[in-house]
């Protein structure tokens, strides 16, 4: 089990313990499997690859003095990378939250934790997403599985994720394919517009729309501002595929494992989300996810549309290795460096003239 602010190598050795055995169980089973086995989207990738961007000779520019700083939703953050969503609601994984927001704070960037379904129903596990004793300073994103607001859930439970965590905004995440594999899955998402437009208007911080890996499209995009919704978050196709995740959380030669095993290719790849949704919505704030794994996707990723970028894998990697927080300072750290080294190459001093960069398709020289 994981302990302290070092978590120590995932051992996939867990005890189950307590009455909500379901729901920790299938959250460890998440991160194990994350961890050990091979869930990236298959067929698809995000096309970071096919973009280049344009190499300065003549800069203009001192390095050290580019500003990657930028205002998100309110709230400054030293560089435009956010970590994404990943965990909780098991007391096996509170320190992966807290070491993940401690780099968050040390280096003065944003943070979502993982759905908090399981503290709604069960308060003994709210101290797995309290991270704020160690990360008062960063944006803090609560989340909700949107489908649950077709489960009984409404703006009570909504308020209630944001006030536990002390969280500046509340993301509703979507993840229709993967509760239509998953085992226990929700798959009533039936006139949760409303609804959702109803969150927004009744909560007391921004409210976030997050796909969980497979794309948000421009159509759907618009009908949530329009519904209310701060910024969207487009979570796209090509890094961590969530129907791969729940595949292996099937009998592996199993007809329901192949049944799941066909939707690996599913989505729409992060680059073409994050360009269709800015030009449905020119002035939204966007988060681009979904498989960035390096500065330079997060430097493309703002130049072709997005506001901040976030990350989930390597940050968690990081956080469970024998170093903790130090690993995952460092890991973000390099992301970091990479985008300045991406932008002084490119001539742009700060993240505004970034936005404006023009990039080329590869298969176009």
């Amino acid at each position: 089990m994981l302990h302290g602010q070092q978590c120590g190598r995932w051992s996939g050795e867990v005890t189950l313990m307590d009455e909500h055995a379901q729901t920790h169980s299938r959250k460890l089973d998440h991160v194990r499997i994350v961890l050990d086995e091979n869930v990236a989207a298959k067929g698809i990738s995000t096309d970071f690859d096919c973009w280049r961007m344009p190499h300065e000779a003549l800069p203009e520019l001192d390095m050290a003095a580019i500003d990657l700083r930028t205002t998100f939703l309110g709230k400054s953050l030293n560089a435009p990378l956010l970590i994404s969503s990943m965990t909780g609601g098991a007391h096996d994984v509170t320190a992966i939250n807290i070491v993940l927001a401690q780099a968050a704070q040390a280096l003065g960037l944003g943070m979502g934790v993982g759905s908090q379904r399981a503290a709604i129903g069960n308060a003994d596990l709210i101290s797995s997403y309290q991270v704020r004793r160690v990360a008062p300073d960063i944006l803090l994103m609560a989340n909700i599985g949107a489908v649950q607001l077709n489960y009984g859930y409404g703006v009570s439970e909504c308020q209630r994720a944001v006030d536990m965590i002390e969280a500046d905004a509340l993301i509703l995440h979507l993840n229709a394919l993967q509760e239509a594999v998953q085992p226990e899955g929700n798959t009533n998402f039936a006139d949760l517009l409303p609804k959702i437009a109803a969150v927004c208007r009744a909560l007391s911080v921004p409210v976030i729309i997050k796909e969980v890996g497979n794309g948000i499209g421009p159509v759907t995009a618009r009908r949530l501002i329009e519904a209310g919704v701060a910024a969207i978050d487009v979570a796209g196709a090509g890094g961590t595929s969530w129907s791969e995740v729940e595949r292996f959380r099937h009998q592996q030669q199993s007809r329901q494992a192949q049944v799941v095993a066909s939707f690996a290719d599913w989505g729409i790849p992060t680059s073409q989300a994050i360009q269709q949704v800015r030009r449905a919505l020119p002035t939204t704030p966007i988060i681009g996810s979904g498989g960035v794994r390096s500065g330079v996707d997060t430097a493309k990723a703002i130049a072709l549309g997005a506001d901040v970028v976030a990350t989930a894998k390597p940050a968690l990697f990081a956080a469970v290795s024998a170093h903790g927080s130090e690993a995952v300072y460092e890991e973000l750290q390099g992301f970091i460096q990479e985008l300045r080294v991406a932008m002084f190459c490119s001539g742009c001093g700060d993240i505004a003239t970034l936005k404006q960069l023009p990039l080329s398709r590869r298969d176009a020289q």
